[in-house]
């Protein structure tokens, strides 16, 4: 893909300090929606347990112009912002941009204290997307899924995360913790997963009409890599050797790149009611 935009104003850049200050606004107790994608198993409530490598973080506005991973992630982002604008005022609804935060090894949010093993994840009490950009070397190296498409990918699940959580879809996830058993809860949380890789599917049918952007040969098999590389049965199978569907909370490759797909092929958001769909 190429971008020829300016980039977002929304991106903070953490880099150059440890995991540092607390945020203010959300308060610990919110329950986080974390997007490790790495991960195959539930993630939610590890943010705050892990602790951060102390210090205090420098925080500063936007990234460095000689920084072209930096630059690539604005860009991303800053396509997003685009692409939801559009889809909210279609809705009638005005569009409230995220944060994205950059971070080295360890950062405080307002849902606790993480740490790059955790992956790329959301925070809806600072509605901020996190992300270690060393991430993208385990995506490449780890899971063979290279490809600047496949990064822009992953910074579009996240925040398919945040429309989710601003148009109050998130809380039927939130409202079924401690209600409902927990293979019910994890049923819940691959729907909501899948809604995200949808979104960002979505994304991408809409970005590649944009005046910046510029969609090319191969970006979108780059997402369905990665989409298929990061499938909870794949992950299973690649950690112990066996596949346990109970304990799925991102949903089988199949089912990721099916949703990536339809997201991408239809562009309506209409279409991506996963909770109401029996295509699981």
């Amino acid at each position: 893909m190429q971008w020829f935009g300016k980039g977002s104003n929304n991106v903070e850049d953490g880099r150059s300090g440890g995991g540092g200050k607390t945020i203010l606004g959300g308060g610990i107790g919110i329950i986080v929606v974390v997007l490790g994608l790495i991960f195959g198993k539930d993630l939610t409530g590890v943010v705050s347990q892990l602790p951060s490598n102390g210090g205090t973080e420098q925080v500063k506005q936007g990234v460095p112009a000689d920084d072209a991973q930096g630059q690539f992630v604005s860009g991303v982002l800053e396509s997003t912002e685009q692409v939801w604008d559009q889809q909210f005022q279609a809705m009638g609804k005005q569009y409230e941009y995220p944060k994205l935060r950059l971070f080295r090894e360890g950062v405080q949010t307002a849902c606790g204290n993480a740490n790059a093993n955790v992956g790329p994840f959301y925070c809806p009490g600072d509605q901020k997307v996190y992300i270690d950009l060393s991430f993208y070397d385990d995506l490449k190296n780890r899971f063979s899924a290279a490809g600047d498409f496949a990064q822009a990918y992953v910074i579009a699940h996240e925040v398919g995360h945040h429309v989710q959580n601003i148009l109050g879809i998130s809380e039927k996830l939130d409202q079924a913790r401690g209600q409902v058993s927990e293979k019910e809860y994890n049923r819940l949380s691959v729907k909501l997963e899948l809604q995200a890789d949808f979104l960002a599917g979505l994304w991408a049918h809409h970005a590649q009409n944009l005046k910046d952007f510029k969609l090319e040969e191969g970006d979108i098999e780059e997402a369905l890599t990665a989409a298929n590389a990061i499938g909870d049965d794949k992950l299973q199978k690649q950690a112990t050797g066996d596949v346990q569907p109970d304990s799925f909370t991102h949903g089988t490759s199949e089912q990721r790149m099916f949703w990536f797909k339809k997201g991408f092929e239809t562009g309506d958001f209409k279409q991506g009611d996963t909770f109401s769909s029996n295509n699981l």
